[in-house]
Parts: C-alpha cells; structure tokens; sequence
C-alpha cells in the first residue's frame, strides 16, 4: 500500500520503518512615469489680435493623478485578502522577475522579457501586475514563509522542473483506463468552491500494473494533479480539497516500486506545487495506518496538519466528517452525501 502525501506536507520516506508503508502520495513592475500634460505649440498672435483665455485642464490628470493610477493594484478576491507584509513581499517578488525568469532559462535568449504560462495564467516579467499572476505568486511566498529568496528558488526550481520533465506533453499523453482510470476522479466541490479530488488507493490491485513503471506513474500522477488545478480560477478559487481513500487497503499493498513511486511523488508535490490544498481527509483508513499518521504529525507543520483529518470507515462515520463542509448533493454516497458520484 503507498500513501502519497501532496504539496503541503513534510516527506518522511526517508524515516519511515521499514515496517510501515511511507507517508507520502513572477516585480519588474514596469511602472509607466506619468508626466504633466504638455501645453501644444502656441499659435503666432497679432499685436492687436485678443488672446484667447486660457484652457480649463481641469479634467487633465495631474501628474500625480496618474502615477498613483499607474501603482493601483489590481485585485480579485484573492488577492483582497493579502496582508500588508504578503502584499510588501509580493511587490519585492515581481521586482526580481526579468532576473528570476533568466536565472530560470539561462539558455534562452530573452527569458527575462518572455510571458510564462503557469497553471493557465501567464506572467510577464515586464508587466506582472496582475491579480492572478500575484495569486500564483503568493503560492510560492507563504510556502517559504515570504522569505523572498527561499520563494524565489522555489519558483526558479518549479519553472526548470516542468521543462525538465515536460509537464505540458506529460498533459497530451494517454494513460491506460484500465490501470489509471479509477485511481484519481475529480467530483464536486465544497460549499466555498473548491474542487474537490479523489485519490482511491484500493482502485487497482494490480501494483505491478500500477508502479512497474515508476515514470509513467509518476506522469499519470501529475497530469491528475495539474487536470484538478485547471478547474482553478485563481480569482475566487485557488486550492483543491483532496479525499485519500483507503478502502480495500492492506499492509500486504507493498512494493519497492510502490515505494520508490511514492517517495519521487511525494517530493514533487512539496517542490513545485505549493499551496494548493485546502483541506486533505484520510477515509477508510486501516487501524495500521492511523498509526503511522501519530508518527509522523511531528513532522508536519502546524498549519499543514490544520489542514489534515484521519476519518474512520462506512458512509456515517465519513459524512459526519465531511457534510459540514461538503453539501450533500455533492458528495457522493459511498461517502455519506446524497449525490450518485462515481
């Protein structure tokens, strides 16, 4: 059996007993100077000819009228929710982005001045002011406790992995139904609108099947991760509810390939997909695995394990857990709702 753990905790593969299965499965704010309206060329004027009165600018901007225009933040829900220090860090973040995005491709001519997609919202290094863009960038900074340069290694980390490892043909590849088709299902959302993903551990029995080829897995896996965050806005919505179930789970569930599967998985979510989780449950969990969960919470931060409950087994037990934050025409019923599901 292998337990991935996402982007938000702390891999402890490495500490696990032997015994145990592992716990695992941008500113170059290019502000524009506004300057005073320039008076047009004077007109030639007669000695005897009046002069014309003057010209009301009243509805002229000053020129302090548009360079405050010009720092006007751009906002969207998210972003209204920012502190004064995340906002203060977030501004230093998007100065650093031509130098960040060349540090990033040091091969490609002009990286500092060329837009990168990520996850749908494509920031430019000369133009980033935007409310998405700065969503994203969030991400990167409450993940290193806006320590700008620890985000900004994260960020230049994240960028050379998906070229590296090919994240957008990894997104056209075609995965065998049979073994991957009831791993991950994306249904419902919560009553704040998050996503809400499936990841059904029990789904297939055949592990061979399933981790024989670690790289496939592990491109199955991310492909399911960046399908769950294409239903992300970014402007109302920026994580996911994740629902790990266990059922049909046993110790037996074990291989070194599922092992090796859920180390590189686990490492991956915490390097390159950070902040994306609202809120994780663990449901038909083995008395074995609840265990191992005490183990390791010594190892998680606080705010992750906030965000984490172990749930015992049967639609009740599970709906007590997950009805006051899923509403039950979105649940399905295998998991206490009302809803048909999967």
């Amino acid at each position: 059996m292998t337990l991935i753990v996402d982007s938000e905790t702390v891999s402890a593969a490495a500490t696990a007993p032997e015994s145990t299965v592992e716990y695992s499965a941008l500113t170059a704010t290019t502000t524009t100077e506004a300057a005073a309206p320039q008076p047009g060329v004077t007109p030639t004027v007669l000695e005897d000819t009046p002069r014309p009165e003057p010209t009301s600018v009243l509805n002229a901007p000053s020129a302090v009228e548009a360079t405050l225009e010009d720092d006007k933040e751009p906002q969207n829900p998210l972003t209204e929710k920012f502190t004064e220090a995340e906002r203060k860090a977030l501004k230093e973040f998007r100065s650093t982005l031509p130098e960040t995005f060349k540090e990033a491709f040091p091969e490609q001519d002009g990286a500092g001045l060329t837009p990168y997609n990520l996850w749908g919202v494509t920031i430019s290094p000369l133009k980033p002011k935007d409310a998405r863009v700065s969503v994203v960038l969030m991400k990167f900074l409450r993940a290193r406790n806006l320590n700008l340069a620890e985000a900004k290694d994260m960020f230049i980390s994240t960028l050379q992995w998906r070229k590296s490892f090919k994240v957008n043909d990894v997104m056209k590849e075609k995965f065998p139904e049979d073994i991957f088709g009831k791993l991950g299902i994306t249904y419902g959302k919560d009553k704040d609108g998050h996503p809400i993903a499936y990841n059904l551990y029990g789904a297939n029995k055949d592990l061979d099947a399933v981790f024989g080829d670690t790289q496939r897995f592990l491109r199955w896996r991310v492909a399911f991760m960046e399908e769950s965050i294409a239903l992300l806005d970014f402007e109302t919505v920026d994580q996911m509810v994740q629902i790990h179930d266990y059922e049909g789970v046993s110790m037996s569930d074990r291989t070194q390939a599922s092992k090796n599967a859920a180390s590189e998985a686990s490492s991956i979510f915490q390097g390159h997909y950070p902040e994306f989780l609202a809120k994780k449950f663990f449901v038909n969990v083995p008395s074995f695995l609840t265990w191992i969960f005490w183990i390791f919470k010594p190892f998680l931060s606080a705010a992750t394990v906030a965000k984490m409950s172990v749930v015992g087994s049967g639609p009740k037990v599970i709906g007590t857990a997950l009805l006051p934050l899923i509403p039950a025409n979105q649940l399905p019923k295998r998991y206490g709702g009302d809803a048909d599901g999967f």
